[in-house]
């Protein structure tokens, strides 16, 4: 949505349609195994529009950056959660290591399309945002 450079515009709505994807895989699969995703999600939904817009509006380079911090913390998040699935649960598996290869992918791109490395200060703030987040879709 602020994205200047058309390229960087065709690449976000490309990783934006894969995010949609995986919400969707995780949404069924949750239903599947008969439990439901957070309350919170609307809040964290606007959250992240509100931060990733504000990131944009700042400019390409920073919001960039932006994307690929939090990719990079999405595939650390995965991968802790692909250690403890138990060894029967393949279909979940399948599932997250799509997920982490397309986040990936997603922080690999956005870094080569231009996006800038976060200040230390960010990106711990973001990892803190991020456990606070995680941890409260457990109790709610």
């Amino acid at each position: 949505m602020t994205a200047k450079l058309v390229e960087v515009k065709k690449n976000m709505e490309l990783a934006a349609l894969e995010e949609n994807d995986h919400l969707a895989w995780c949404r069924h699969r949750v239903e599947e195994l008969g439990s439901h995703t957070s309350y919170l999600d609307p809040f964290f939904y606007l959250g992240s529009f509100t931060i990733g817009s504000i990131a944009g509006l700042i400019g390409d380079k920073w919001s960039l950056g932006f994307v690929a911090e939090t990719e990079q913390q999405v595939v650390r998040h995965l991968e802790e959660h692909l250690s403890k699935l138990p060894a029967t649960d393949a279909q979940s598996k399948a599932i997250l290591e799509t997920m982490r290869e397309d986040e990936h992918q997603h922080a690999v791109n956005a870094l080569a399309a231009g996006g800038a490395e976060l200040p230390q200060a960010i990106q711990k703030w973001m990892r803190l945002t991020s456990k606070l987040m995680t941890h409260t879709t457990y109790y709610i």
